[in-house]
């Protein structure tokens, strides 16, 4: 489901950011970061509000800068939430299933014209759902969820490579009964890794919608950060790595 926790502390928009810069990829407008001497790429996948929010490129270059290639697409094609428009009616444009048809081209340019060899993604609120279409379908070597809107059990059931699901205490979206149910359903799948957490005192959210001038909220959200750079330090890095060894 989506609700009203998917939209509170909104970003602003009309800030600049980032160190990176935008670019066509794949048919899309994405937000780029990090260096082609990698060839280990990240697609990241906003919340509602897009690929121009300051946290998410703020993450983004943290992700770059610890040895990824990373490409945030422009999903909502200039259409990003914003506080006065009615969710479920923006939602009813903007579907996470159609979304995940247009990463697809995205992922194809990041291996083909790109030369990556290892990629992984990870999907923050609404982006998660979109990793769930993306990981029944396509070889990344792992995928992040972070506050996860929409993913049901059934999707769970359905993910066919390495998983970490990173939750909130206070969360109406996905809270963490349904995110221990989660847990519950990937314990059953030995062939699927996965690494599930609940971070106690945090909103829906918490990851990339924080006050920047709060200590503790910059500080949990980095907590969630250093666990997802985790994840793909044991699933994207060392999958290259043991790409090479065996060239």
């Amino acid at each position: 489901m989506v609700g009203s926790q998917c939209c509170e502390n909104p970003p602003d928009l009309s800030l600049s950011s980032g160190i990176g810069c935008v670019e066509d990829i794949g048919g899309l407008e994405s937000y780029i970061t990090g260096s082609l001497d990698s060839k280990l790429g990240i697609l990241l996948v906003s919340d509602v509000y897009g690929f121009e929010a300051p946290n998410l490129r703020k993450l983004a270059d943290k992700v770059a800068a610890a040895g990824y290639y990373v490409v945030a697409p422009n999903f909502f094609h200039g259409d990003p939430f914003t506080p006065e428009k009615n969710l479920m009616y923006w939602y009813q444009f903007h579907l996470a299933e159609d979304a995940a048809e247009e990463a697809r081209p995205v992922i194809e340019a990041l291996r083909r014209s790109k030369g990556i060899t290892a990629i992984g993604a990870a999907g923050i609120c609404w982006g998660a759902k979109v990793l769930v279409e993306l990981s029944k379908l396509d070889d990344l070597k792992a995928i992040v969820m972070l506050h996860p809107s929409l993913v049901t059990v059934d999707d769970i059931e359905e993910i066919k490579v390495p998983i970490s699901i990173l939750g909130a205490e206070v969360d109406h979206i996905s809270p963490p009964e349904l995110v221990k149910e989660f847990e519950e359903v990937l314990s059953t799948k030995a062939e699927v890794d996965s690494f599930v957490k609940i971070f106690n005192g945090v909103r829906h959210g918490w990851t990339v919608r924080y006050n920047i001038k709060n200590v503790e909220a910059v500080k949990r959200a980095e907590e969630a950060h250093n666990d997802m750079l985790e994840w793909f330090f044991k699933y994207v890095r060392s999958s290259c790595f043991s790409r090479q060894s065996a060239l």
